[in-house]
């Protein structure tokens, strides 16, 4: 219908965006993410990203448009919806309705009950309607009331409901199904009316068990749609039908069990066990999908138990006293002591130290702080005891932003709709059509109602998507079994698309390309000292240090000395006397500063041979002996032996490897110049957020982006890329947000892991292409009337077996 406004109107906003996250449930393809999408644009100003995969939304929502108008349109639309996090608004001023908001309300008014009866959730609990909150108690204070009731132990997400609700329908119909099927197959197995004994226990599988296909099938009828469900429902629906319809006619069809299995099935229509079995195959895909895909909200948890739990909060008058991280307020004073966790973001009042930032930033070397120095939530503070004043608490702090990161990736990553669902936009109402119609000639042309019915039902039996249902999730099954013996980790079906298409493979250095702990690489002796000397002179004097460069410098060498009158600077370096005979030798260990302080300087070539080795990006600590430099002690993240290796493989590949890291820009180098990576190929220098960046960038070029990473602060890009590839050895974070997880810290299981869920992804369309082409011959054959529903139901049967053989092949990959 033509609107009425002009072309040129542009929808009106009503004030500043916010954002807000959703959980919804009941979608079961890509259609229903369009649907939702549609139905959430026609209000004014509103931007929604449906995500099918993780059944989240991300919507862009005007000021004065409330939460409950999103819920009340998606659940008006027939699924389920309950608000996760972003920016609350339970009530706000309703805006005028368009004519477009007008329509779409008088819709809703006619089917409000239907969707509520088809299970939809409510966002709030009874008797906490958005009407009832009023401007003084905001939406967080409300929240947070309704969760003191709640008890955390029986608190589930719609994922795990959904999967435990499938898993027991799974259950139900596996029970009832077998011996159905062990008497309607097996003609020993028959006794007398055993068809009526069937049709019993097929009830509740057809029924109960089947329960999620009919309501899809009914909730896309009501949107004039149709999905693989609707064939699913109508195939079962229609074989139970038909079986028990010449049941009702010929009471006595199975009054005697026939020793002739074929003779008997000849002379009646039963195809009990075709629905029960179908039904039962088709839950255990769904089951599995569900149980893969269980685990993928888990990220933001994993990066928000990276935090802190407490903070030691110090008073105005001295008095120390532990508070809950959540208790911190801006300019609050805290102290860290060695070993613990920064409680928020802070600056630094008092004290020196070191902060390993490794977890957040990527730095392999722990930073030196001091007075004045800003603080990172999350990072550990290694040596020295600080006091820092609170900057950023709660959601203002850089994790809390890095969890946003996460969450908005990966609500905003575009789905992958599954091959079945795409191909079964047009392949569905084809069959239903092809149905109907077999059934409206053979009845003009023969006048045989029964005949024709057995056609029709012939060809909806034979084009049941049995196969289909079974392509994925048997290759799937096989491909991550033999991945789970090779260390690799696949965690949905849908992942495996990217995979075909990747080009650009972005490699995190630290702790993916390298080892992530600091090594001594070169000691370079000058002034008549010898190589071992300086080491162990070195060694000794830093093994009484706890910060990890020293702990790298005496791991470096066996022997040790006594060393006395002992002196740390957190900032600087360390120094001590070691014994020579009768005399001892003064030692200072460091950075070219601390050996300044010590009266110690450089001559022109000792600081020429420091600049080079800065260049070639290694951190390089100075020894100094009774008051003149003795040498260079040179040390590097070191690079995993078998990368070299594996970015070869990557190249073979035709992928494009690209070295991503927050390290400076000469060590980065060094490192690419080491495995093989080009120079034009480093990015360093970024932040976690600037790996985003870096990812989005390569994307806009036209790059299909993989990316690899083992930390937090990889954990944003992880899920931004178009295939996300987590090494096992890194955190929790980093393997949540990602499509791979590498088990064993190998880097050569990388370009294993691509080449396996390319084939795997090889095997699924295979399976997809022969179901089709199954029933691109038989449905012809069945509309004609040379096959009845038995044969039917046996070459649907066979269909099954063929893809279930062609996903073992996959047992033999990398063998």
């Amino acid at each position: 219908m033509p609107s009425s406004e002009p072309a040129t109107a542009e929808p009106q906003v009503h004030g500043p965006l916010r954002d807000l996250d959703l959980q919804i449930t009941g979608m079961t393809c890509a259609s229903c993410v369009g649907r939702i999408e549609r139905k959430l644009r026609k209000i004014d100003g509103v931007d929604p990203a449906v995500n099918l995969a993780l059944e989240s939304a991300s919507v862009k929502v005007p000021g004065d448009v409330s939460d409950e108008q999103i819920l009340d349109t998606i659940r008006n639309a027939g699924y389920g919806a309950e608000i996760t996090g972003g920016d609350r608004v339970q009530r706000a001023s309703a805006p005028a309705e368009t004519p477009r908001q007008a329509d779409d309300a008088a819709h809703a008014g006619t089917r409000g009950g239907a969707s509520s009866a088809l299970g939809t959730t409510d966002a709030y609990p009874r008797g906490h309607a958005s009407s009832e909150t009023t401007p003084e108690r905001t939406a967080e204070e409300t929240l947070r009331a309704e969760n003191e009731h709640r008890d955390p132990a029986l608190e589930t997400t719609p994922a795990q409901r959904r999967m435990s609700d499938l898993k027991k329908r799974f259950i139900v119909a596996a029970v009832f199904s077998v011996p159905v099927f062990v008497i309607s197959m097996v003609s020993g197995a028959q006794f007398p009316h055993w068809g009526w004994v069937a049709a019993l226990l097929t009830l509740p599988v057809v029924t109960w068990a089947a329960w999620p296909f009919h309501k899809a099938t009914a909730v896309n009828a009501r949107h004039l749609s149709t999905t693989m469900d609707t064939l699913v429902s109508l195939g079962v629906t229609a074989a139970y039908l038909f079986s028990l319809g010449h049941l009702l006619v010929e009471p006595d069809m199975t009054a005697h069990a026939h020793p002739d299995m074929a003779m008997d099935m000849s002379s009646h229509q039963l195809y009990f066990e075709s629905a029960a079995i179908i039904t039962t195959f088709l839950l255990l895909g769904r089951w599995l999908e569900a149980r893969a895909k269980s685990r993928s909200g888990e990220a933001l948890k994993a990066l928000l138990d990276l935090g802190a739990q407490q903070a030691t909060v110090v008073d105005e008058d001295g008095t120390e006293r532990t508070v809950p991280v959540s208790e911190l307020r801006v300019g609050d004073t805290f102290t860290v002591r060695p070993g613990e966790k920064i409680a928020t973001d802070a600056v630094v009042v008092e004290g020196e130290s070191a902060v390993d930032a490794s977890m957040l930033t990527g730095e392999s070397v722990p930073v030196e702080v001091g007075p004045g120095d800003e603080l990172t939530g999350a990072t550990v503070n290694t040596t020295g005891r600080l006091l820092a004043r609170a900057t950023h608490v709660g959601a203002d702090t850089v994790l809390a932003s890095m969890s946003r990161t996460v969450a908005r990736a990966q609500a905003t990553k575009a789905p992958v709709a599954r091959l079945a669902d795409r191909i079964s936009a047009v392949f569905v109402p084809v069959v239903m059509g092809i149905a109907v119609l077999t059934f409206a000639i053979w009845w003009l042309v023969s006048g045989e109602l029964n005949q024709a019915f057995v056609a029709a039902v012939s060809v909806l039996v034979i084009a049941c998507p049995c196969a289909l249902g079974l392509a994925t999730p048997t290759a799937m099954l096989t491909g991550t079994g033999r991945g789970a013996q090779l260390g690799i980790l696949i965690t949905s079906a849908e992942v495996l698309e990217d995979t075909r298409s990747v080009d650009t493979v972005v490699l995190d250095k630290t702790g993916t390309v390298t080892h992530g702990d600091m090594a001594v690489t070169t000691v370079t002796p000058v002034n008549s000292w010898s190589r071992d000397q300086v080491l162990d002179l070195a060694a000794a004097v830093e093994s009484y240090s706890e910060h990890p460069i020293a702990q790298a410098i005496t791991a470096a060498t066996p022997h040790r000395y006594e060393v006395s009158r002992f002196e740390s600077a957190p900032g600087g370096g360390v120094k001590g006397y070691v014994p020579d005979g009768m005399n001892a030798r003064a030692v200072v260990v460091g950075r070219e500063s601390w050996l300044t302080q010590n009266g110690i300087r450089l001559t022109a070539d000792e600081s020429e041979a420091l600049r080079r080795a800065r260049e070639d990006g290694f951190t390089t600590i100075l020894v100094a002996v009774d008051g003149r430099v003795a040498g260079f002690i040179d040390l590097q993240d070191t690079v995993k032996d078998e990368a070299p290796a594996a970015i070869a493989e990557l190249q073979r590949l035709g992928l494009r490897p690209v070295l991503l890291t927050g390290d400076n820009a000469a060590v980065a180098r060094s490192v690419a110049a080491h495995v093989g990576i080009a120079p034009e190929d480093v990015i360093a220098d970024v932040t976690p957020d600037g790996k985003v960046q870096a990812v989005e960038e390569l994307q806009s070029q036209g790059r299909v982006v993989a990316m690899v990473g083992d930390g937090v602060n990889d954990a944003p890009a992880l899920t931004r890329a178009d295939l996300g590839i987590a090494m096992g050895s890194g955190t929790d974070a980093a393997m949540q947000a990602a499509d791979i997880t590498v088990v064993r810290s190998d880097l050569t299981a990388i370009p294993l892991a691509i080449k396996l869920s390319r084939q795997t992804l090889h095997i699924i369309k295979s399976n997809l292409f022969w179901a089709f082409a199954y029933n691109t011959v038989a449905i012809p054959v069945a509309a004609l009337g040379l096959l009845n529903p038995m044969i039917a139901g046996a070459a649907m049967a066979f269909s099954s077996v063929f893809v279930v053989l062609n996903s073992l092949r996959l047992k033999r990959f990398a063998r």
